[in-house]
């Protein structure tokens, strides 16, 4: 993430038939990245490749979640998240997020690929209390190593209050906001700063 980036707070929407899809190396470097996802975040192809995906992570995204999905995908199982990220312009959105390793034919993780695609809104209104929760504590700690050390065991304590895991978590609220009524979902719009032009 670029720590210099002001975050402005203007949030980007993008069209529910739509999908973020990126792809990285077994250390986390972009490299794939689909027009939806630079028109999305606002950077050009040639500025994402070969970055670490963590260039759009956004301060309000708990770090012990980061945590949780990256050691669930090496691992070798695919996760499923609600996730904040930021543009290049320090304006942030929020996707459901679905990541699975990349095997080769011997069997071998060789990358990731995550596919993102637009939130339940009713969703995103309750997992930012979570998310809420954990930052409190990360932000008690300087170190990132440090915050996500602090938060991970209050993330735990919440999923066992629950009697879910962080997954089974997602798709009960996701099957809630399901059964609800979806007639007044908002169309999709985009605001902020979307288009970047590129050399």
């Amino acid at each position: 993430m670029n720590e210099d980036r002001t975050m402005a707070g203007r949030e980007i929407r993008f069209g529910n038939d739509e999908i973020i899809v990126s792809k990285t190396d077994i250390k986390g470097h972009i490299t794939y990245a689909n027009r939806v996802f630079c028109r999305v975040a606002s950077y050009c192809e040639s500025e994402l490749l070969g970055k670490p995906h963590n260039i759009i992570r956004h301060p309000d995204m708990p770090r012990c979640v980061f945590k949780f999905l990256w050691d669930t995908i090496q691992s070798g199982n695919e996760v499923f998240a609600y996730v904040i990220n930021a543009t290049k312009y320090g304006d942030f959105y929020w996707v459901f997020a679905h990541v699975t390793p990349t095997f080769n034919d011997a069997g071998s993780i060789i990358g990731y690929h995550s596919s993102r695609r637009v939130p339940d809104r009713s969703v995103v209104s309750k997992i930012k209390g979570l998310y809420k929760m954990l930052l409190a504590e990360e932000r008690k700690h300087r170190n990132p190593k440090e915050q996500w050390r602090a938060s991970l065991p209050k993330l735990i304590d919440f999923l066992q209050e629950q009697g879910k895991t962080y997954e089974e978590l997602i798709f009960s609220l996701h099957k809630g906001a399901e059964n609800a009524a979806t007639a007044g979902q908002r169309a999709p719009g985009q605001s902020g700063k979307t288009s970047q032009v590129c050399a």
